[in-house]
């Protein structure tokens, strides 16, 4: 089972990693294509003028793995008409006294402001200087607080010119097309302080402004009972399996969880970034493993024999390639893997569940230095050994058993 490549969008420690025979693995074709492309443009440089392609290539590039800046809005500051009720006031503007921003006193004729916004805003909030200072900062509240805040009154809490969601979307545009167009909705963006759940709309200690580390928000949230899914499926109390379960998937053991899932939304069921079979049958078509492709390499499934691909092999003969490879009812990965932590070593299930009446299929996998035996699950007991092939039993009549 060791046919493990880089994992996807990992940042952290521990994000890399492959078992000892990885030698023959190719590179990720997309990162393939764009290092080709890389290649070939420097190459067309170095023709059209090869002093100034030194040149350049000589200077020290600068890292920037910010995501774009999105264009910071404009605001109608002004106060909410008379008679529109106001769910917060500025203790200023409700006193009446205007000169703590304004040049005049008078509510009807204030004048111009008379120090900066910002000087202003953290002359009274001094605790946001602390948090202003912070590694990782918005660059809308690193611009002006009336970006987000109306100074005078609001129909909304916090003195907010908007509501939290339409407020950040508004800026966050790429972030808005995703969500407009996911199919599976994360309920964290639509309930409680929504955005502000994750994110910090001042500054953070976390990169992209998080509160926490991304691995401990989510976590936070799916380690508890109870929590259900759009259909009214319970979902998995994660904090519990994490605890039990200590073999945990290259994604998981490097506290990524984006490298499968998308926490603003997606296209596919549990937000995966890309397709996997949500059945315990499935055909085999590579499209419907587009996920786990991205670290493991499609061979693993296409190859009927090896020696170098998978140690789940009798002999030359490719298990991975008898379970998953077929017309019909081929076994989809989470027939026999739990693909966040198990007991086990690779993942294996001590059991699936079967069905949607909530019973569980023992897997009884029970490993061997040079393999392992499956006992009485989907099949009678089988064994296999990864040096030399173990005959497979025939029945009595003599016929191949199906």
């Amino acid at each position: 089972m060791n046919n493990t490549k880089t994992i996807r969008g990992a940042s952290l420690p521990g994000a890399a990693f492959a078992s000892p025979a990885t030698s023959n693995r190719r590179p990720h074709p997309a990162r393939s294509r764009w290092w080709g492309a890389l290649a070939l443009a420097g190459f067309c440089a170095w023709l059209a003028n090869p002093a100034g392609a030194a040149e350049a290539a000589a200077k020290p590039k600068e890292k920037n793995d910010r995501p774009p800046i999105p264009k910071v809005r404009k605001n109608n500051l002004a106060p909410l008409p008379e008679g529109v009720k106001a769910a917060v006031s500025h203790a200023p503007f409700e006193s009446g006294d205007c000169t703590l921003c304004h040049k005049n006193k008078d509510p009807q004729n204030p004048g111009p402001i008379s120090s900066p916004v910002q000087e202003m805003c953290i002359g009274c909030h001094e605790e946001f200087q602390t948090v202003m200072a912070r590694p990782f900062k918005h660059e809308a509240a690193k611009e002006s607080c009336v970006n987000c805040h109306n100074p005078h009154n609001s129909k909304r809490p916090k003195l907010l010119v908007e509501e939290t969601g339409a407020l950040c979307l508004s800026c966050h545009t790429e972030i808005k097309a995703l969500t407009i167009d996911a199919k599976v909705k994360h309920e964290a963006l639509t309930k409680g302080d929504q955005c502000s759940n994750c994110h910090n709309p001042h500054g953070a200690n976390v990169e992209h402004l998080l509160i926490k580390l991304a691995f401990d928000l989510c976590v936070n949230c799916h380690g508890k009972d109870g929590i259900k899914d759009e259909q009214g499926k319970t979902l998995t109390n994660f904090q519990k399996l994490l605890e039990e379960n200590k073999e945990w998937h290259g994604p998981v053991s490097s506290k990524d969880c984006s490298a499968c899932h998308n926490p603003h939304g997606g296209q596919n069921f549990r937000l995966l970034n890309e397709e996997y079979p949500a059945q315990f049958y499935s055909p085999y078509n590579p499209k419907l493993y587009a996920l786990c492709f991205e670290c493991h390499e499609s061979t693993i499934v296409t190859d009927p024999e090896t020696t170098t691909l998978t140690q789940f092999r009798n002999g030359k003969q490719n298990l991975h390639y008898v379970h998953v490879n077929k017309a019909e009812r081929g076994r989809t990965c989470r027939a026999c893997h739990e693909v966040h932590a198990s007991v086990q070593k690779h993942q294996i299930r001590d059991s699936v569940p079967y069905g949607t009446r909530g019973w569980k299929l023992p897997i009884n996998f029970t490993p061997t230095p040079t393999g392992g035996s499956c006992t009485k699950t989907c099949h009678e007991t089988r064994s296999y050994t990864n040096t030399v092939a173990v005959a497979e039993p025939k029945p009595a009549n003599g016929a191949p058993k199906k």
